[in-house]
């Protein structure tokens, strides 16, 4: 029985009046960053989806509807890149997580300089994606880069029609690998270990052990941080900017590129935010699936 509910104590009213408002002035601090910085921007940007804002322009800017939406929707460009992102956000998420998996495993066994191992593990993790980006255009340099050198080949990785986007998606995967093992190894430190002893006296193997024992206790973090790499791929810039800007022939031009060309290289602002518009309505679809998902999983 808890207090609240005990014999002799009333249950517990809401705050109101002079706690209310200080309990406000305590949040206030972090929620007007938030305010600010996100949920601003957001609503400026919706707003400039319905209208005709271009760079450069010097007739005011006119409220037009649903008109860019509806050249959107005619956009074989844009629906192209959309395809793009979706390759490349399941292309990087999958191996990643797979990879992710097996590393957390391995590192989390009693090896020897373990600690060393983890250590290196999380070191893509610390470099800036610009960083990355830059080290691997030179690890894909046709003529002197360290792949082709120790292939003894001299593709154009990145320049290439049907190389450009499996390389920087395997840069993708090798970037965002460590966010998902360190999850996966805090997930797996909270699996007891005499659940691992009891299956083991049952004559259970290791794939049964893992199957029975390790993956019920850490589906939930796996499917949060599944979910949200998959957000982070499909929404990535950066590190595709900065090894291919989209080439060669906007095969490997992913969403947000696109948009990035269209409102600072070409000056369709009000047409951009529509294409971000169109992004943020897929990255709340999947949050909405994926916090359903979870709900359902909780009710059983």
């Amino acid at each position: 029985m808890s207090l609240a509910t005990a014999p002799g104590r009333r249950p517990a009213e809401p705050a109101t009046g002079p706690r209310a408002a200080g309990g406000w002035f305590l949040v206030l601090p972090a929620l007007i960053p938030i305010l600010v910085l996100s949920v601003g921007p957001l609503l400026y940007g919706i707003a400039l989806a319905f209208t005709d804002a271009q760079s450069g322009r010097t007739a005011p800017t006119r409220w037009i509807g649903l008109l860019n939406f509806r050249d959107l929707l005619h956009d074989t460009l844009f629906w192209e890149s959309f395809r793009v992102g979706l390759v490349w956000a399941v292309g990087v998420t999958v191996p990643q997580f797979v990879l992710a998996l097996g590393l957390a495993l391995l590192l989390g066994q009693h090896l020897r300089l373990r600690w060393l191992a983890r250590a290196l593990a999380i070191v893509p993790w610390a470099m800036p994606e610009i960083v990355v980006g830059i080290m691997w255009r030179l690890v894909y340099h046709p003529d002197a880069g360290i792949l082709n050198e120790t292939l003894g080949t001299g593709v154009d990785w990145l320049g290439g029609l049907s190389t450009a986007l499996p390389a920087v998606v395997l840069v993708g995967i090798w970037a965002g690998m460590p966010q998902t093992t360190v999850a996966l190894l805090a997930g797996l430190q909270n699996v007891p270990g005499e659940l691992h002893e009891a299956a083991a006296m049952d004559g259970a193997g290791a794939w049964r052990r893992f199957a029975a024992v390790t993956w019920p206790a850490i589906r939930p973090v796996a499917l949060a941080i599944s979910a949200l790499n998959f957000i982070w791929n499909f929404n990535s810039f950066a590190l595709v900017y900065v090894l291919t800007n989209g080439g060669p022939g906007g095969h490997t031009r992913l969403p947000m590129l696109f948009a990035y060309e269209e409102a600072f290289r070409y000056g369709q602002f009000g047409y951009a935010a529509a294409m971000g518009c169109v992004m943020v309505a897929v990255v709340a679809v999947l949050l909405a699936c994926y916090l359903a998902g979870r709900l359902n999983g909780d009710e059983r």
